[in-house]
């Protein structure tokens, strides 16, 4: 009997620990699951998130998803990836979107791919528009008697170097692509928030706004925090109070890495980059 007993126990410790270690597993099975994303910090590279979102969409037991954002923006493939990861997410299950203190251009963009979105009175949100930024270094150059000369295999192939003005032509050049760009942006939240495409240009011109606001232009749905967001994705999924909410084991890296890996994000995003920010 202590056997049989000793066994059993043994094999329950087992299978508690690869559950949790493999939410994504059908041996984890039990209470319903809600699914936690954090989108923290500049928007630079997405692939853990994104990991994690298709593990959270693969596994069944995975009812809801609740994502939470605090970022100020980022760059533009990155958040665009994020973006179109939810809404395949939100294909299959509901997905509500908690803001945080600031959800703001490429966080606004990843927001409106979920089926809700709950902001705080005094989140700041909106930002909606494309920033290209170029540094030119031409007159240090010149006081410093550095001559440079590069050869390039097109007209286009130097633009936004730090060592030559730009061209009217050049200029018009860079600023085609940074409205096309800001169109996708506003397409997205035309489509995520059901508003007309002149709707969403009225409030398009890079204003940064309260989540108060943007109840008021229909950006948002909702306003409160992280409990009243979860308590809107329970009733959309049909969650009682019995659940586990469960987030990416990879998140929980020590403090040092954390710091390291904001300083490596912000010396990767320097130079002619497009950012919804």
């Amino acid at each position: 009997m202590f056997t049989a007993v000793a066994l059993f126990s043994g094999v329950m410790a087992v299978w508690r620990s690869y559950a949790e270690k493999h939410p994504e597993s059908f041996l984890s099975f039990g209470k319903p699951k809600i699914g936690l994303v954090h989108v923290e910090g500049m928007i630079v590279d997405a692939t853990d998130t994104l990991n994690w979102i298709r593990r959270l969409r693969e596994d069944p037991g995975v009812k809801a998803v609740l994502v939470r954002i605090d970022s100020p923006g980022g760059v533009v493939g990155p958040s665009q990836e994020l973006h179109g990861a939810l809404e395949r997410l939100r294909d299959k299950k509901p997905v509500v979107v908690s803001m945080g203190a600031v959800a703001a251009s490429g966080g606004y963009y990843i927001a409106v791919a979920g089926d809700k979105i709950v902001a705080n009175p005094g989140t700041l949100t909106g930002s909606i528009g494309v920033r290209m930024e170029l540094t030119n270094l031409q007159g240090l150059m010149e006081k410093l008697g550095i001559r440079r000369h590069a050869i390039a295999s097109g007209q286009f192939k130097t633009t936004g170097s730090p060592f030559e003005e730009l061209t009217e032509h050049e200029r018009a050049y860079l600023e085609a692509v940074v409205m096309d760009m800001h169109g996708q942006f506003v397409r997205a939240i035309s489509a995520g928030r059901d508003l007309t495409l002149e709707d969403v240009e009225k409030v398009a011109d890079g204003r940064i706004m309260t989540g108060l606001q943007a109840l008021e232009y229909g950006l948002v749905d909702v306003l409160g925090g992280r409990e009243e967001a979860l308590e809107l994705l329970r009733a959309l999924a049909g969650i009682d109070d019995h659940f586990d909410l469960i987030e990416d084991p990879t998140r929980q890296r020590p403090i040092w890495k954390r710091i390291l890996g904001s300083v490596e994000d912000e010396l990767r995003i320097q130079g002619p980059v497009w950012v919804f920010k």
